[in-house]
């Protein structure tokens, strides 16, 4: 038999690849998403600045628009 990979050897270094690119994209979904609630904590945190008038409308757009950057 072949080791029970299919591919002899390549079969093993196939599963290794396959299984690093899974582990790769469940690191990176959640970074993401880390990246957004953080992004949209700090727009609520400006958005109530904003209405309690800690801000002018100059200084909300400003920093809005550093936010996006």
């Amino acid at each position: 038999m072949m080791g029970g990979f299919g591919f002899g050897g390549f079969g093993m270094i196939l599963w290794i690849v396959v299984l690093g690119l899974v582990v790769w994209a469940v690191v990176s979904a959640a970074t993401r998403r880390e990246s957004r609630e953080a992004t949209d904590s700090a727009r609520a945190v400006l958005d109530g600045r904003l209405a309690r008038g800690e801000l002018t409308i100059e200084e909300y757009e400003k920093l809005r628009a550093t936010l996006r950057a």
